[in-house]
């Protein structure tokens, strides 16, 4: 028998020091949400698509002709089964409105490999999570090249690699009923305003078969009297209507607090600004259009994240709302309100709250302005990240911080603090995400990675570029191929310098 060709193994740099845990740092501040640290670690690595494969022949034992027989027949076979998962492609293509792929390009060898690398990494990852108890170490490699498109496989992966669902299958229903009922009561009582608290509280009594048996009879309607402690003109401070204006309480329709109206106005507008390309995030309805004070009181999408933005800013007074938080809130609540699973999409606020915590949890010091200058703040992360492009590559480092003294604050204080949201479409942030959330050493070091890819992939303009030219490429970083930026990313040296950012 001809022996099947091995793949030849593929170099994985190998990250220095102790592995490090994802803090959750906002757990402590959200009531009812426990401090989970996810202990799971792993490392991998993937053969590069399109790379060529070299063909091991046997030594010896056959002719020419044989081996060339061979070589024919197995051909013919992986021909064959190319074809029948292309067939198989095309049905699904078609059963969704889409054209063929084999009619709008051919019927390219790469396109191919990539359909079937997809269909296996799919098949991989769905047997993963189908387990009763989830090897994450597993999942990590696999997800860390990327989700392959269908399968409905983003939202329960990226809760699992968050924290958010335990590792343990079969505890997946009692951890989110409990934490969907926690995000209600956090809602009920710092979003909702006293009135309409008392008047949910009512509808449960009477829904619950309580009501006075006197109700029920017929007669004049009995009028409720009403304290002047629960009076929302009531100045006195045992009112229950100036504790809540006291502490800026939050209408859900879009009336506030006084102390939180600017802060809601400023998520109103960055709101407005997120993905304004897709119809998901623009709520551009005719009750939209015709109240253009606040578009998204008539978009279901906008008016939960809204809730979210301004929950969060509530339970974390030193940090509030920083603008672009909608940015990096915008991916996960996308995931998570298109999961087919009905169930999940309807508790999409739920859940994207609780994972948008999880998320900023190991990079919240970034939005604090008094930490700036500390070793946990944004200056510290920056300068590692000149550590890493020194480490790397030591001329394009130069030439920025010399040459045109393009000082990375100008341009990876966004990159860093908005996880990238705003340089990428949606799509390629989705991508990068997978990355980010797969990366067993945190989030924060695979960031680090990509963004330090980033300037590498565009050495050449930098070089050839003066101030000028390289701040704008850089802050309006132009298109380019995600799995190569990746590629370089993984293939980085950790090895830093001492070097510190200049101030």
């Amino acid at each position: 028998m001809k022996p099947t060709p091995e793949p030849p193994n593929s170099p994985t740099p190998m990250i220095k020091g102790k592995k490090l845990k994802l803090p959750d740092r906002l757990g402590s501040l959200v009531v009812g949400f426990d401090d989970k640290d996810d202990d799971s670690r792993g490392s991998g690595s993937a053969l590069d698509f399109g790379e060529e494969l070299e063909i091991i022949q046997p030594n010896g034992f056959r002719s020419d002709r044989e081996s060339e027989t061979d070589g024919e027949e197995d051909e013919v076979q992986q021909e064959a089964t190319v074809k029948k998962k292309m067939e198989v492609l095309d049905e699904e293509l078609e059963h969704h409105g889409r054209h063929p792929r084999h009619q709008k390009d051919g019927s390219s060898h790469i396109s191919v490999m990539k359909t079937i690398e997809d269909d296996e990494k799919r098949s991989d990852i769905e047997y993963e999570i189908s387990q009763k108890v989830i090897n994450l170490e597993k999942l990590q490699r696999i997800v860390s090249t990327g989700l392959p498109e269908g399968g409905n496989l983003r939202p329960t992966v990226w809760k699992l690699l968050l924290g958010y669902l335990p590792p343990y299958r079969d505890l997946w229903e009692k951890e989110l009923v409990e934490n969907r009922q926690k995000y209600a009561k956090l809602k009920e009582e710092l979003l909702l305003t006293p009135s309409e608290l008392a008047r949910i509280k009512e509808e449960a009594f009477q829904s619950n078969g309580h009501n006075n048996a006197d109700d029920s009879t017929d007669g004049p309607l009995i009028r409720h009297h009403i304290s002047q402690e629960d009076h929302p003109l009531s100045l006195g401070k045992a009112s229950v209507w100036h504790q809540y204006f006291e502490f800026a309480n939050v209408y859900p329709s879009g009336c506030i607090g006084f102390q939180h109206m600017e802060i809601a106005e400023q998520i109103d507008r960055d709101l407005q600004r997120t993905h304004p390309e897709m119809k998901f995030f623009s709520g551009e309805t005719s009750f939209g259009r015709r109240h253009r004070v606040r578009p998204y009181a008539s978009c279901l999408h906008g008016e939960s994240m809204r809730n979210i933005l301004l929950l969060f800013s509530k339970l974390n007074p030193a940090i509030r709302y920083v603008q672009g938080m909608n940015e990096v809130l915008a991916p996960i609540y996308y995931v998570f309100s298109t999961d087919i699973d009905v169930q999940n999409a309807s508790n999409a606020e739920a859940d994207s709250f609780a994972c948008f915590v999880r998320l900023l949890s190991d990079s919240v010091d970034h939005f604090c302005q008094q930490l700036d200058n500390s070793s946990v703040g944004i200056l510290s992360t920056i300068s590692r990240l000149a550590e890493l492009l020194k480490a790397n590559d030591e001329e394009l480092w130069r030439h920025l911080e010399f040459t045109t003294k393009v000082k990375p604050q100008y341009y990876a204080f966004r990159w860093i603090t908005l996880l990238l949201t705003q340089e990428f479409d949606l799509q390629s942030i989705l991508r990068i995400w997978d990355s980010l959330l797969s990366n067993p050493f945190g989030v924060q070091e695979m960031l680090q990675r990509v963004c330090c890819s980033m300037l590498l992939c565009v050495k050449t303009r930098l070089l050839s570029g003066d101030f000028a030219a390289n701040l704008r490429l850089l802050q309006h970083y132009p298109d380019i191929d995600i799995e190569h930026l990746l590629k370089v990313a993984q293939e980085l040296s950790p090895d830093t310098s001492s070097y510190r950012l200049s101030l």
